[in-house]
């Protein structure tokens, strides 16, 4: 039965069972082959991982490129269509500071934040990756072809649309999904209240996914999104690269086995209960107040009674989102 694979469930099954488009399939299939698409299956073993801890994650991805899309590092850049030289600058400096730390740099292939993350990362020498809104038979906005045929070569284009299936509006919101599913952190250079920033950012934070936000002037309309994001506790204020890494944990091997071993020996003293929490982050490195809890097996005043115990002895902070990671 379909619904016993692992993955799949009872609705996935449903509508596989359903489909009989396959004159459609046939098609398909015919330009995956003349192009040389990979196609991920949410089973396959390249399938983004980090996308199956999404309530929502896409059954089938349609990949060109030669990104490792399970790789150690993955953030997501976003904002606005028409940043400011604020925000190109911001974009230019993050990217060239991190050129070092092997990361996969993610957005959405538009104008404005999106174009500048990935020619950035190119001139810097990391991979970078697109995720579109349409079939990968077409590139939009059309005068990104240029970059996107030089992505394929040192990074990729990803979406979860057939070939064929144009960049309609609905499509983005969509598409914003996977860019904040499938990175470690969404960073927000400039946004207005309103727009796909946002919702990349609304959509990170319901995967408890970190969430980070560059400030800028009160008065400035490309900046009230980031610093609305920053005064709801929905993202970190960030300022520049090294404040990332920091937060991420990313200082490199040296720093992550003292960090181990300070671990061990603060934790020999931690009651059962505060051992099960400090265990399940150590494993997951962030978790929801509800995922704890879930995942412990114990009542809610245990564990919200833990959980204040491993803060006040400083061994866990709250992140925006009720959201915990380790503080050692």
């Amino acid at each position: 039965m379909l619904e016993k694979i692992e993955g799949i469930g009872e609705i996935r099954a449903r509508s596989i069972k359903k489909f009989d488009n396959f004159r459609r399939v046939e098609k398909e299939n015919a330009f995956i082959e003349k192009y040389k698409i990979n196609t991920l299956f949410l089973t396959d073993k390249d399938y983004p991982q980090r996308l199956l801890n999404c309530y929502d994650s896409p059954t089938l991805l349609y990949f060109k490129g030669n990104a490792d899309l399970n790789c150690p590092r993955i953030i997501a850049l976003v904002g606005t269509r028409a940043p400011s030289d604020y925000g190109k600058l911001l974009v230019e400096r993050m990217v060239k500071d991190l050129s070092g730390m092997k990361v996969l740099v993610v957005s959405g292939l538009a104008f404005g934040i999106d174009a500048m993350a990935h020619k950035a990362a190119l001139k810097n020498g990391l991979l970078t990756l697109g995720v579109l809104g349409h079939g990968l038979d077409i590139i939009y906005p059309t005068e990104h072809a240029a970059i996107a045929k030089e992505m394929i070569s040192y990074g990729g284009l990803l979406t979860e649309f057939m070939s064929q299936t144009k960049p309609d509006k609905h499509n983005f919101p969509t598409r914003n999904r996977i860019v904040a599913g499938i990175s470690d952190a969404t960073i927000v250079v400039e946004t207005g209240m309103k727009g796909g920033s946002m919702i990349t950012a609304d959509l990170a934070n319901g995967y408890n996914k970190d969430v980070f936000a560059f400030p800028g002037k009160i008065i400035d309309n490309k900046s009230c999104g980031c610093n609305e994001l920053i005064r709801t506790n929905k993202a970190m204020l960030i300022t520049n690269a090294a404040e990332l890494i920091e937060s991420m944990g990313w200082s490199g091997k040296q720093a992550d086995e003292k960090k181990s071993v300070r671990q061990r020996e603060l934790f020999v003293q931690l009651t059962e209960n505060e051992k099960k929490i400090v265990d399940l982050l150590i494993e997951k490195r962030t978790a929801h107040v509800d995922e704890i809890k879930l995942g412990i097996k114990m009542s809610n005043s245990a564990a919200a009674a833990a959980i204040l115990s491993l803060e006040m002895q400083g061994l866990i902070c709250a992140k925006p989102g009720s959201v915990y990671c380790l503080n050692v």
